[in-house]
């Protein structure tokens, strides 16, 4: 495996661990890690007319004559984008399954009307992405070193040269701080925050979060696994680093910890199990990894798996590592997970 701090990830690592995995390596950082003191900046009004300025979690700012309207984004950011108002014209990442309907990752978005530049991690169709002639691209971060989600490595330095980028972090943070900067930087390209929809979805999340703060608090005896399948090998993540699950673990979810030595292979992020070894935790309720890139629960095929009390119970749901950042995809994650603990059964 690989050691987030310090190598580039492969391809397994990025599907494993149920978490954000892949955590590009640690390379000359893009600006100083100053992922608290950002804001929008912005100049510009909903109009979008004058000058426009983004601070992001890099530190780095990007400064435009106008606000951005020919924008590029990796799929998930477009999606949570798209849900306060904001278009994109190109998408890199998950984006279509095979049978042409929206993957996980898209969220609401209309991939029709997208031009995906790239329909999996880490391609990015450099051509392609010229010819939009994009003003600025955004992804997310999955390191302190800045390294842009599923930009390619290979063709990193042509993509920076076309468009500046703004990155939004998701490293060692609870779920509200990425929410808040995504919710910041729809607000400084024009989106209408007050909007009633916007505004209902941000109060439906502070709902579904005292839901799974009382749930915990209700059935602390209650454990939760975060799980990730592959052909070879079965992950069980950590708390840390995942946005969601710092987040869960401080609203009160009692998870499964792998050991600090399991995990530094890692970087800190998971415990590679084999199939024969998946009973190594005992877990009452098991959250997997939801995307396509991963086997799901329902296709897992090792005897060892279905004999898991949990898996017996009937106690395993869906889990977004890469959760969608808006606050209406994430109120159904905390809405979830509450309903799981609230009806579980102590049988790990």
């Amino acid at each position: 495996m690989f050691n987030a701090r310090a190598t580039h990830p492969t391809r397994r690592g990025i599907l494993a661990a149920g978490g954000a995995v892949g955590l590009g390596a640690v390379l000359a950082a893009c600006g100083d890690d100053d992922a608290d003191s950002g804001g929008s900046g912005k100049e510009a009004g909903a109009a979008g007319s004058g000058p426009w300025s983004f601070k992001d979690d890099r530190g780095t700012t990007v400064k435009l004559d106008k606000v951005p309207t020919k924008i590029v984004a990796f799929t998930g950011v477009a999606a949570a984008l798209h849900d306060y108002g904001v278009q994109v014209e190109g998408v890199f990442g998950p984006t279509t399954t095979k049978d042409g309907k929206p993957d996980v990752q898209a969220g609401d978005l209309d991939v029709d009307k997208v031009t995906v530049l790239g329909n999996e991690w880490g391609k990015l169709n450099v051509e392609k992405y010229a010819a939009l002639a994009p003003e600025v691209l955004v992804t997310t971060t999955f390191d302190t070193a800045g390294t842009l989600w599923s930009v390619p490595e290979e063709s990193k330095d042509k993509i920076a040269k076309l468009a500046p980028s703004v990155a939004v972090s998701v490293f060692d943070r609870q779920l509200t701080q990425p929410l808040q900067r995504m919710w910041e930087l729809a607000d400084s390209l024009g989106a209408d925050m007050k909007a009633k929809k916007v505004t209902d979805a941000k109060a439906a999340f502070e709902k579904a979060a005292a839901r799974l703060r009382a749930a915990a608090k209700a059935k602390p005896e209650i454990r939760v696994l975060a799980g990730s399948a592959s052909p070879e090998l079965f992950y069980v993540s950590g708390t840390n680093l995942s946005v969601d699950l710092e987040y869960f673990k401080a609203l009160g979810v009692n998870f499964v910890e792998p050991s600090e030595e399991a995990k530094k292979a890692t970087g800190g992020w998971f415990e590679s199990l084999s199939w024969e070894n998946v009973d190594k935790y005992p877990a009452d309720v098991i959250i997997m990894d939801d995307r396509a890139s991963t086997i799901q629960p329902a296709d897992i095929t090792e005897g060892t798996w279905k004999q898991l009390p949990a898996v017996k119970a009937g106690q395993v749901i869906s889990r977004s590592p890469e959760p969608i950042l808006s606050y209406d995809k994430c109120t159904p994650l905390l809405d979830n997970l509450a309903e799981a603990i609230e009806n579980a059964k102590k049988v790990g």
